[in-house]
């Protein structure tokens, strides 16, 4: 099996296992990030009743060539959007990725933004 199609199973394993511990709800909503190749998705969700609240991607930010200023700039839009609706605490869920370069610049610049977690 090529090693691409292993660390994508490897990836959905590591979420799953992070999934039974997180959960967001009302009060304290989860903000899910989702990395591509080309892109970066984030989401905040109430588990509760199943709806996302808020969500950002990097499409609609300013094209940068720089993937990891892209994700700064998409954390400091969801924070700028879950202010606006009143949610300012929220649990962190990064997909199974590890806490690093575009994860920890999406989250570094959300806490910046207002957002607590």
């Amino acid at each position: 099996m090529p090693k691409d199609k292993d660390s994508r199973k490897l990836r959905v394993v590591r979420h799953r296992r992070v999934r039974k511990k997180v959960s967001g709800n009302p009060e304290q909503p989860r903000l899910c990030v989702y990395r591509s190749l080309r892109g970066i998705y984030v989401q905040i969700i109430d588990d509760v009743r199943g709806h996302t609240l808020v969500a950002a991607s990097s499409r609609e930010t300013e094209g940068s060539s720089n993937k990891t200023a892209n994700s700064a700039a998409v954390g400091s839009l969801i924070a700028q959007r879950a202010l606006a609706q009143g949610i300012d605490r929220v649990v962190f869920d990064r997909g199974g990725y590890k806490f690093h370069g575009r994860v920890k610049a999406l989250a570094e610049a959300a806490r910046e933004g207002g957002l607590k977690f």
